[in-house]
């Protein structure tokens, strides 16, 4: 984690505090995180409402069944193991897209960061 040991004053009108305060509130970050994704370049996304929450739970569900029968197919030896290891993967895809598409921060320019 970097030292960060410089702090930074800004003035802001009533209305551009609101529209600040507002956009972070969207996002459920700290001020300090969503100022930190917009000087990286990114725009932050909007937090996502409960039943993405409750989708990626049931997907991580389902994700931790695949892995009990992959792990008692391995051990009986009667379960196609490349068979599932492939619907595995897309299971880690799929959630990976998910997550892309609901939590993580879009790059909208070069940053002045790396």
């Amino acid at each position: 984690m970097p030292n960060r040991n410089k702090k930074v004053t800004v003035r802001l009108s009533d209305d551009e505090y609101a529209f600040l305060k507002s956009s972070i509130k969207k996002t459920g970050l700290s001020l300090e995180a969503y100022l930190r994704i917009l000087i990286s370049g990114c725009v932050p996304k909007e937090k996502p409402d409960d039943r993405f929450y409750d989708f990626l739970r049931e997907l991580s569900a389902i994700g931790n069944n695949i892995h009990q029968l992959a792990a008692k197919a391995n051990a009986l030896g009667f379960i196609d193991a490349p068979l599932l290891a492939r619907e595995m993967q897309e299971w880690r895809a799929f959630r990976l897209t998910m997550k892309h598409r609901f939590l993580d921060a879009e790059k909208v320019g070069d940053g002045p960061l790396p």
